[in-house]
Parts: C-alpha cells; sequence; structure tokens
C-alpha cells in the first residue's frame, strides 16, 4: 500500500516539475534592441540579448559613429558584451545590474601647439579594453515589445595613457523587441 502511495507521489512530483519547466522553455529567449537616443549624437547603437533563464542574460552591444561633427565622443567604434542579472518579478524584465566588457576604439591624445592653446592635433586612434558595471530597467508587453532604460561606467584597462581619459560610459534608452 504505501509502495502505491510512493509511486502516485512520484508521478505526481514528475508531472509538476515537467510542467513548470515547460512553462520556462515557451518563453521567448532572443532579444534585439536599437538605442533611440544615439542617432541624435551621430551614432548607432544594437543590441542582442540573449535571455538565459527567468534572472538572467548575456547580451553583445555594438556602436559606431557614423557623423563625427554631431558626436562629442572620442569613440570611434566598440563592441561590448554584459552579463545581466534581474531583479524584478516578470521574466527577464525589471530592475537590473550588469557586468560588462567593452572593446573600443578611442581617438587619441589631443596634443597642443605651445603657442596658440585653440589648435590642436589628435593622435592616433588607440584600442583597449574595459570592464565595468551596469544598471538600468526593462520593461516587456505581452506582444514583446521593449522598452529599457541603462547607464554604466567602466574603466580603459591597457592603453589610457594613450588617450585624453581612462573611463568609458554607456547610456540609453532602448526600443526592442523579444522574439
Amino acid at each position: 500500500m504505501k509502495k502505491k502511495y510512493l509511486i502516485i507521489a512520484i508521478l505526481f512530483s514528475f508531472f509538476f516539475t515537467n510542467a513548470q519547466t515547460s512553462d520556462l522553455e515557451t518563453e521567448k529567449k532572443d532579444e534585439i534592441k536599437l538605442n533611440i537616443i544615439s542617432p541624435l549624437s551621430g551614432t548607432f547603437e544594437a543590441t542582442y540579448e540573449r535571455i538565459l533563464n527567468n534572472k538572467s542574460s548575456v547580451g553583445i552591444t555594438t556602436l559606431y559613429v557614423f557623423n563625427n561633427k554631431n558626436s562629442n565622443e572620442d569613440t570611434n567604434y566598440m563592441i561590448s558584451q554584459n552579463y545581466r542579472r534581474y531583479f524584478g518579478k516578470k521574466y527577464a524584465a525589471g530592475f537590473f545590474l550588469e557586468g560588462f566588457g567593452m572593446l573600443s576604439s578611442i581617438d587619441g591624445k589631443r596634443i597642443y601647439d605651445t603657442s596658440d592653446n585653440l589648435t590642436y592635433t589628435k593622435g592616433s586612434d588607440v584600442i583597449d579594453y574595459s570592464i565595468g558595471l551596469g544598471l538600468g530597467s526593462k520593461w516587456v508587453t505581452k506582444r514583446g515589445l521593449i522598452i529599457e532604460v541603462n547607464a554604466g561606467l567602466g574603466k580603459l584597462l591597457f592603453n589610457a595613457d594613450k588617450t585624453d581619459h581612462d573611463q568609458v560610459a554607456r547610456f540609453g534608452i532602448q526600443l526592442g523587441y523579444r522574439f
């Protein structure tokens, strides 16, 4: 008699466990996003994010400067990867913290003319890697539309002495789609 109850309990636990994992498996796991404020500064930024589970994801972001006249940044391009940890109640949404690594091409040091401080020549571009931390929040509709706000700050690791700064910043308002 006890064996029957044990078998029934095992079967029920198997079915409940299977139902819980199947709900997570049917969730959409891929996202693409565009930073909507980056074109105002002469740049294009796009992100792909892969959701690992309901509380974490990994992503890759690319930024390219297409108009240096509008851009006040020293960055020429960057490729950044991140890991995010979500603290919201919804699936991979709400407040998040992220750690990121960034490979970037940055303008070299400005060398000022000694007779006139208004003219300078730009040093050669510097490629460097940086690591940093960021935070933000993500809202996802039932149809998969995404609105995200994020900001982050990182530190150049290898060639900071060849540029005019030793930090990198990330910020944006992104619109996207989860599929």
